[in-house]
């Protein structure tokens, strides 16, 4: 008895009249559909079923001959077909040694690392993909951003200095603001030159560091 061989990637597609397969790569799902394998048995019970529908009597008794035939054959003729697919198409796929996968050859097979390219990518594409999802994630990141954010994010913001709390009542500060809106006092911001990166006391008009005007 020869065994067979075979695989769950594969559809069939097989009828009365014939035998076909359709087998497909467990990555990317590409498929390869076999020729068609006529069967001949079933066109005769297929006539053979007409005339019976017809006629009855001598072709009824003919037609369940037909199919006693048919039912001892097809299983037969069905494996042989099957055996003749899985050849036509064995040059198409090939198993990964790793993940047992079987996958297209053309697409999904890393030929140089002997892997399928779920367990070895192509390293071009992945470095590829990883920059383009990178620069994705910067434009979301930058879209959220509002424009009196990105003001307070420059250089010169942080040099000033932003305080979080009114000194007077400790009203929060939704942002940065000389008078609070609670109580009307000054926020006094430490400031920096914008120079020389020296701190100033309130009110200084020019820096005692550089001598660079303040607010220049």
């Amino acid at each position: 008895m020869t065994k067979i061989e075979f695989t769950s990637n594969y559809d069939d597609l097989s009828t009365n009249e014939g035998f076909q397969f359709e087998f497909k790569c467990d990555r990317c799902g590409t498929g390869y559909r076999t020729s068609f394998q006529p069967y001949a048995i079933g066109k005769i019970s297929g006539a053979l079923d007409t005339a019976s529908s017809m006629f009855g009597g001598i072709f009824s008794h003919a037609s369940t001959l037909g199919e006693r035939a048919k039912s001892a054959t097809w299983e037969k003729d069905h494996d042989s077909s099957f055996i003749k697919a899985a050849a036509e198409v064995k040059g198409d796929f090939v198993q990964c040694p790793r993940c047992s996968a079987w996958v297209c050859r053309e697409k999904c097979w890393n030929t140089s690392k002997g892997l399928c390219k779920n367990c070895s990518p192509d390293l071009g594409v992945e470095m590829a993909a990883a920059q383009s999802s990178r620069t994705v994630e910067e434009i979301w990141a930058h879209s959220k951003m509002a424009e009196d954010d990105r003001a307070m994010l420059k250089e010169e913001s942080w040099r000033e200095g932003v305080r979080a709390t009114c000194p007077e009542c400790g009203a929060a500060l939704g942002e940065k603001t000389k008078f609070c809106p609670e109580c009307g006092a000054k926020i006094l911001q430490v400031v920096f030159c914008k120079e020389c990166g020296a701190k100033l006391d309130p009110n200084t008009k020019f820096c005692p560091e550089c001598g660079t005007k303040v607010g220049a």
